[in-house]
């Protein structure tokens, strides 16, 4: 296997049209070196499309030549068709199904730390545990986080450098950016890196045939979020809030946004609704109670559930077992189960 180092040096015998070579001319982005091969992207303003190809094709020979396994270099600007007389192929209008998946479902939440994750891993468990075929989509690039809750390692494998192999644990098969990364490693990309990864996780896993794809979104409303709306038939998204009104201001933005990219709100969900003390049973909203609801009521939307503060629930997922796996008949895993129940009836799961 290469070093990281020894790829970046194979890469500047390469010649950007410039004169320099591509590493210092600062166009190689997301390197990712592994066993399997070696992935990146020449980042460059799509004016230049035509002048980078042979750069393209220069460093992919280069690295095939040094024997580091499967070599996948993706460009971020392409020309015109090569041929002017050429008939262009039509452009997909609006946005597209994925083979296999009857029905895609966003898991979103305004801001960060409301716990969007692992709502989006319980309801999948839940669901494959009524039978579903489930898959959990992990687009939450800058912090991936489901192969810890689904107590996946290792990385996919690509047989033909193309199609992705995803991993599956509980019933679910997953895939997710944090596979494809070092553990600690920061993925820093812009947002064409951000779209081109979230299509290629989308379009370029075998997913298999699918009743439902759980997407676990980041948080806010950027570039993933509007990608996945624009490219990709979404039967709904679910949005995830705790009561207080910091978090339901955040939800407010990114349910406005699904509306503005017609993507229907299946219902809300209220996390961290309530904590039972484990010694003395009293109950106290930590950080209120009943925002979510009256949001969901001023919307027209379902509150699909109110999910406690609890420590088991984390503990789960810490462990890579959520609590609808590892407790199934607990109270806990019975707001996760509603959930899963819901998607059902609604015609999306």
């Amino acid at each position: 296997m290469a070093t990281r180092d020894e790829v970046l040096e194979l890469l500047k015998t390469v010649k950007a049209p410039t004169g320099e070579d591509i590493v210092s001319a600062g166009v190689v982005r997301a390197l990712g070196v592994a066993e399997t091969g070696v992935r990146f992207v020449l980042e460059v303003p799509p004016s230049q499309g035509d002048a980078w190809k042979p750069v393209k094709e220069q460093a992919e020979a280069v690295l095939k030549a040094a024997n580091v396994g499967n070599v996948n270099v993706a460009l971020t600007a392409e020309g015109p068709p090569p041929s002017l007389g050429a008939k262009p192929k039509p452009k997909p209008q609006g946005p597209q199904a994925i083979p296999g998946i009857a029905s895609v479902v966003a898991i979103a939440s305004g801001k960060g730390g409301v716990g969007k994750s692992t709502v989006s891993a319980n309801i999948a468990c839940a669901l494959a545990q009524m039978g579903r075929k489930v898959g959990l989509l992990d687009a939450d690039v800058y912090g991936p986080s489901q192969p810890r809750m689904l107590g996946v390692s290792g990385r996919p494998a690509s047989p033909d450098g193309k199609t992705i192999l995803p991993l599956r644990n509980h019933g679910v098969t997953m895939m997710s950016l944090g596979l494809m990364i070092n553990d600690g490693e920061a993925a820093v990309w812009r947002g064409p890196m951000l779209m081109g990864a979230l299509q290629q996780m989308l379009m370029q896993v075998q997913w298999g045939a699918l009743d439902v794809l759980i997407v676990d979104l980041p948080p806010g409303t950027g570039d993933v979020q509007m990608t996945l709306a624009q490219k990709t038939q979404v039967a709904g998204a679910v949005v995830v809030s705790t009561p207080q009104d910091v978090a339901l201001i955040d939800a407010r933005r990114g349910i406005n946004m699904f509306e503005k990219m017609n993507v229907p709100i299946l219902g809300m969900i209220e996390n961290m609704s309530t904590h039972i003390c484990s010694n003395c049973g009293h109950e106290e909203h930590v950080f209120g109670h009943g925002g979510v609801k009256a949001e969901a009521e001023k919307l027209g939307v379902p509150l699909l559930a109110e999910v406690p503060l609890d420590l088991q629930i984390r503990l789960a997922a810490d462990g890579g077992a959520p609590i609808v796996v590892s407790q199934p008949d607990s109270p806990q895993a019975q707001a996760f189960h509603k959930v899963a129940q819901a998607l059902v009836d609604a015609g999306v799961a």
